[in-house]
């Protein structure tokens, strides 16, 4: 005998063996009250299969996971969330009012075939999870999180409509298989909680080919060519309330292709830092410093694994209220690496009421001092014409393993 919940299961599986994906149920006998699917991808890895929920989350069952049973040819396996008549020849997040988190490259796809640098990329024993905070839903619009091996990834707001969201997997290459859990549960722990407040990832504003992890960089790109340049930039320019910022090395990877500098706004993605025009960098493997120029001067020190490059402006004397310090002496200048007293140095006004818009107009078209510093200690200075929107912190890496932790705000005041 077939209940409506059984013929559903048995068309929904009939409709994904049309889009190049096997259905299998699993049956357990020590997980009885569990349904688990699973599902292989049988298309010839130039079509995407995708298998669409029959029921959408509630608030009852707000939460799914798929596990990675193997990555096939390429590991494209996409996580995430559809409207019920989502077109099974798409990836999830492909088409509009969809969101999917791609295990092959971490990036978050929503509503759109281009996506942003989201999380790790996921491989063979990951689990993947998508949930709905239902507590959230206002005006049309809910938060969709997801999560890797039960520890959540990042959060989104998206557009939910009347019939609600329903669960996806698409899958694009042979070989690829998953097991799906339409009824996990995951419930999110006070310390990770805690470790979502400060993992400062709304600090960036633009990222290609760098995988963020609180205020570590990690360099996810290819690495094979100048053009598989890793780059991370700051939402917001330097200003004389926030005039300098860190980079720690953490793994030098195979080459220590790394580059920390400022730019301007709308650098070139596949570009390192100082390589383009409005822009200047330290770059650690040769110890060269590049200033708007693809070929570099000699300015300090290699940098490998541990040492602190730093990087600020000092801005015009018209920036300086009444009753600050001078700073004629730069060659004497030292930097502490973490809260040392630089504040004290290039700027010492608590009570600067500035805002942001403000400076940044003013600072437009005006030279400033350009400094670096490595483990404290100031290397050089370059001047340069501030671009329209001002001078943002970016961080550059091509080869394979670098890993950066960044502080943007190591000095107050």
């Amino acid at each position: 005998f077939l209940n409506k919940t059984s013929l559903s299961i048995l068309y929904t599986a009939y409709v994904f063996l049309i889009v190049h994906i096997e259905f299998r149920p699993i049956r357990s006998h020590l997980l009885s009250n569990v349904s688990f699917l699973l599902f292989s991808y049988q298309g010839n890895s130039e079509e995407v299969g995708c298998y669409v929920a029959g029921h959408p989350l509630s608030k009852g069952n707000c939460y799914f996971e798929v596990t990675i049973v193997d990555t096939g040819v390429r590991g494209t396996i996409a996580v995430g969330l559809v409207p019920k008549f989502y077109r099974l020849d798409h990836q999830p997040g492909w088409l509009p009012y969809s969101v999917a988190y791609h295990a092959d490259n971490g990036k978050l796809y929503n509503g759109n075939p281009v996506g942003q640098q989201f999380g790790p990329k996921c491989a063979r024993g990951d689990r993947i999870g998508c949930g709905i905070h239902f507590e959230n839903i206002k005006a049309g619009f809910t938060i969709v999180f997801f999560t890797k091996n039960g520890k959540e990834v990042g959060s989104l707001e998206v557009p939910i409509s009347a019939e609600g969201l329903f669960p996806a997997v698409g899958m694009h290459s042979m070989g690829e298989e998953v097991k799906v859990d339409l009824q996990a549960e995951w419930f999110l722990e006070e310390d990770e909680s805690m470790m979502m407040v400060d993992s400062h990832e709304d600090d960036w504003g633009r990222l290609f080919d760098v995988r963020v992890s609180g205020t570590l960089l990690e360099y996810v790109g290819k690495g094979k060519s100048i053009m598989d340049v890793g780059l991370a930039q700051a939402r917001q320019p330097l200003t004389t309330r926030c005039h300098y910022y860190e980079v720690e090395i953490v793994d030098a990877g195979e080459k220590c292709y790394i580059a920390l500098g400022l730019a301007r706004r709308d650098y070139p993605r596949n570009r390192h830092p100082g390589w383009s025009r409005g822009s200047v960098a330290y770059h650690a493997d040769d110890g060269k410093i590049f200033h708007g120029s693809g070929v570099g001067d000699a300015f300090g020190p290699r940098c490998f694994k541990g040492d602190i490059m730093g990087c600020g402006i000092m801005f015009p004397r018209d920036y300086i209220l009444e009753g600050e310090g001078d700073i004629d002496d730069w060659d004497r200048l030292e930097v502490r690496p973490g809260h040392a007293g630089v504040q004290n140095v290039l700027y010492l006004n608590d009570d600067e009421e500035e805002d942001g818009e403000e400076l940044e107009q003013g600072q437009e078209g005006r030279n400033v001092t350009v400094f670096f510093t490595r483990n404290g200690k100031l290397m050089g200075r370059r001047e340069m014409r501030v671009p329209p929107g001002g001078l943002y912190p970016t961080v550059g890496m091509l080869s394979s393993g670098e890993k950066v932790k960044v502080d943007l705000h190591p000095l107050s005041g």
